[in-house]
């Protein structure tokens, strides 16, 4: 279940930009993407949209990942 963090990806706004998160919360956000019949970059590019900008990016996600688990919501 430990795992060190995957660098990764995604385009938002038309703009690259990399992620690190765990394998753990990319299987999930990939998951709750699938649930919502949307690409996780679609997905990823919502939460950076709603997120406060004193908030990183994959700080957002997690805690998506998070609410979402805990309160078995797909969104």
């Amino acid at each position: 279940m430990l795992d060190a963090p995957a660098k990764r990806s995604v385009t938002i706004g038309g703009h690259r930009t990399s992620v690190s998160l765990e394998d753990a919360f990319w299987k999930v956000l990939g998951q709750k993407a699938r649930e919502l019949g949307r690409p996780r970059a679609a997905l990823i590019a919502e939460i950076d949209r709603k997120r406060p900008p004193e908030v990183g990016l994959a700080t957002a996600l997690r805690l998506f990942v998070l609410d979402s688990v805990q309160n078995h919501d797909p969104a």
